[in-house]
């Protein structure tokens, strides 16, 4: 049972993997392969005369179940407007989640493909037009119950919670709290560049781990992180390289982008802040779930010094990032 004493993961066996899945109505042939993947558990799961299906067994405790009835109801409307996005099975009641001894979960079906490559030509266009789509029909309406990104609270939040974690050596303390004292003003500085916002629903974690790719097929996956947000934020993963690089790479996206929705210019103010957000974020993520064994099994590096040090030197670059012009696009 997941409220047992000990963390809750260590209770999803393979026999409870499968016997939740036949309670959602499949028969299962007892094939089962973990798949990559840290906050929840995904599973393989073969069925009887059938496709294997994706099993997905969220973190407890995480998302309420009203948040998770919203994204997989956000991705069902993705689909029906025709956007790639890969969405739940319906289960026989109806809805999209399934219950079974303490664990919510929802089953995909079993899609492939790789990471686009986006030194091809017309690979980024292609991803900006369909994020246009996704984020013309992710302006239609905001979300109820999932979050709102919020940069600046975001970052002190987390900040807050590594400084109590006990993660962060002695001696590296004092220079992380005087860089961060540095960074937050100039995050705030850019955010209001950037001047008033609109916010829409988002894919939330728009990396090209979440994108595949198959026969020029484009696939999206993996709406965990959905919340309303700036379309920057679905925007800015996708760049990569030196600056030159960078701009090309913007300037090819948003040429899609608009042949669906509409873009602010002044959301390139948000890319320092984004990506400074993340940078922290991540370091507090890893704390968050350290109680989780797959953790310092897969992350070992994080309880060590060198770790921090990196941590710093990577916070004084973006610093240096966010003291810089923002990219441009052509014509400015």
């Amino acid at each position: 049972m997941a409220d047992q004493q000990g963390h809750p993961y260590q209770f999803l066996t393979p026999d409870l993997v499968l016997d939740a899945v036949e309670s959602a109505g499949f028969t299962v042939n007892g094939r089962l392969f973990p798949l990559n993947s840290y906050e929840n558990r995904v599973y393989q799961v073969g069925i009887e005369d059938a496709s294997p299906l994706i099993a997905k067994f969220y973190r407890p405790h995480r998302w309420t179940p009203l948040q998770l009835e919203e994204e997989h109801r956000f991705v069902a409307e993705l689909e029906a407007g025709e956007v790639p996005a890969v969405a739940a099975r319906k289960l026989a009641d109806g809805g999209y989640l399934g219950h079974w001894q303490g664990f919510t979960f929802a089953l995909y079906p079993q899609r492939g493909g790789q990471a686009p490559d986006i030194s091809m030509p017309d690979t980024l266009y292609r991803l900006g037009q369909w994020l246009g789509r996704l984020h013309r029909i992710g302006a239609v309406t905001p979300f109820e119950h999932r979050p709102t990104l919020d940069i600046l609270g975001g970052i002190r939040e987390n900040q807050e919670l590594l400084l109590n974690s006990g993660f962060i050596p002695q001696d590296l303390r004092l220079p992380y709290t005087s860089l961060m004292d540095d960074l937050i003003p100039r995050v705030a500085q850019r955010i209001a560049d950037a001047g008033d916002l609109t916010s829409l629903r988002l894919h939330g974690d728009f990396h090209l781990g979440n994108i595949l790719m198959r026969e020029e097929r484009i696939l999206l996956v993996d709406f965990d992180d959905t919340r309303q947000g700036p379309a920057m934020q679905d925007i800015w993963l996708l760049l990569s390289g030196d600056l030159q690089e960078q701009q090309l790479q913007f300037a090819e996206i948003i040429e899609g982008y608009e042949q669906f929705h509409e873009f602010n210019n002044r959301e390139r103010f948000l890319i320092e802040p984004l990506r400074t957000y993340r940078v922290v974020s991540q370091a507090a993520w890893l704390a968050r779930r350290w109680d989780d064994p797959t953790f310092p099994q897969h992350f070992p590096w994080f309880a060590h010094a060198r770790y921090w040090s990196d941590h710093i030197l990577m916070l004084r670059e973006q610093l240096a990032n966010l003291d810089s012009p923002p990219l441009q696009l052509p014509g400015q």
